[in-house]
Order: structure tokens, then sequence, then C-alpha cells
């Protein structure tokens, strides 16, 4: 049976700093997502033809990066662990120990988009096709910092699964290593299915509808191994708080496909 390694959560210290591995995870999502951005501009003629730029991208970047620490934090606040940050309101502005919330920072970034797409007079699902492709192995790196941070650990596993992970601060129960697994879909998987998916000219908000309906559903699977957050109305073991986030996602990436596959490319 598979041991957590029990990482040190500080990856190495310049003096009275330390750095930590989940902010370099940041670190490095924010840097393959201009990597890949810069791909997409300079490989897919029909994103070049549609105006995007390596300055544009610049900009984007630094909207989305607001975004995603602004909303994540503040999704985590409200969303999972209300009690705890009315108890220690100090506590809200430490993102560097961990605790974001994708569907906050999904919903940051959304608004985020809005001002940018108002700043370059853009069509906001112009801008938000763009970026879907882009996001996923970001995702993937954030899972792994919670990996490394031995956070969000999953569901009691049977001790026969060959990769069940015992996670020693916790118990010494054998359980799912429920972060590798959303790694694995919402990061690794769901980025083959939107980069192949966007390579060819789409509808306008195709494509971020795919990515609706790819998170929403990877999350809603990958949910039943991890541990359930309490969230805003209680523990539950039937479905849970990133479950019933993620449910409108779902729909509303399909009623978005559907509607944006009747209009021309």
């Amino acid at each position: 049976m598979l041991i957590h390694p029990q990482f040190d959560p500080v990856a190495f210290s310049l003096g009275p700093l330390s750095v930590r591995w989940y902010g370099l995870m940041y670190l490095l999502a924010f840097l393959q997502f201009w990597f890949l951005g810069k791909r997409r501009i300079e490989t897919q003629p029909h994103v070049a033809q549609a105006g995007w730029s390596v300055q544009q991208l610049d900009d984007l970047l630094f909207y989305g990066v607001i975004g995603v620490i602004v909303g994540g934090r503040l999704g985590q606040v409200l969303f999972y662990e209300p009690g705890y940050y009315l108890t220690h309101p100090l506590e809200i502005v430490a993102v560097w120990k961990g605790g974001m919330s994708f569907h906050g920072g999904f919903l940051g970034v959304l608004a985020a988009m809005v001002l940018y797409a108002r700043k370059v007079q853009r069509r906001w699902l112009d801008i938000t096709d763009f970026i879907a492709p882009l996001v996923p192995l970001g995702l993937a790196t954030g899972r792994i910092g919670n990996f490394i941070n031995g956070e969000l650990w999953g569901r009691v596993a049977d001790p026969s699964l060959p990769w069940a992970m015992i996670f020693p601060h916790v118990d010494q129960l054998p359980r799912h290593p429920s972060q590798l697994y959303q790694a694995g879909m919402e990061g690794i998987l769901l980025f083959f299915i939107l980069w192949f998916y966007a390579r060819r000219p789409r509808p306008s908000g195709a494509v971020s509808g795919v990515f609706l309906i790819g998170y929403g559903a990877f999350r809603f699977i990958a949910e039943y191994f991890r541990t359930p957050d309490a969230g805003i109305f209680g523990l539950s073991e039937v479905i849970s708080m990133g479950q019933w986030l993620s449910l409108p996602m779902v729909a509303a990436g399909i009623a978005m496909w559907a509607w944006t596959c009747r209009r021309p490319a």
C-alpha cells in the first residue's frame, strides 16, 4: 500500500522568504497558459485570423491572474469554509497557505473577461473560446499542488486497490488519491479534448460550451472519490458541494453548445 510522501510545503527559502510548492504550481499554471496561447496563435490559422496577438495574450493573462486569485479565494471562503473564515478573517488573504475554489476562480475569470472584452471591444464568447483550451493543464498543476500539500484527500478505498494511499496526517486508512484523479480528468484529459476540438473553426461559444460540459462532468465523477467538503449546506455524503456547483456548469454547457452549433462557424 502506498503512503503519502508528506512533502514539505515549502519548496525552498530565500532568507526570510519561503517559496511554497502551492505557489509554484500556480506560477507554472500561468506560464503554461501563456505558452499554449502563443502556440495557438502561431499554429492555428483561424486564431491568428481572428486578430489574436501575443501582446493581447499578455493583457489577457494579467486579467486572468487577478480573476483566478480573487475569485478562487472568495469562492473558498463563501462556498466551502464560511464558518472558519468568519472567525479567522485575517486568514482570508493568506492564499499562500492553499485553499482556492475552482468554481470561485471560474466566476472570477468570467468577470475579468467581461472587463477585458469591454476594454478591447471583443465579443465575450470569442474571448472565452480562445482561453478555454489553455486552462485545463493549469487545473492539473493546481491539483498536483493539492497532492503535495496533502489536502483534499480521497474517500476510504478498498485496501486491495494497488494505488490506495495512506495519508498519515489524516489517519491510517487507505484512501483514493483523488487529487491525482482530478489532475488526470479535469486537467490532462480535458486538455486533449479541448485542444483538438478547438483546432478547427467553431461557432462562437462552442468551445466554451464543451469546456463547461467536460469540466462539470469530470468534476462530478471525481467527487465520488474525494472526501466531500462541508460547504455552506453542511457535509453531504450524497451530493457534495463540488457536485452541486458542477451541475449548472454541465446544464449551461449543453445549452450553449446546442445553441451555437445551429450557427455557422
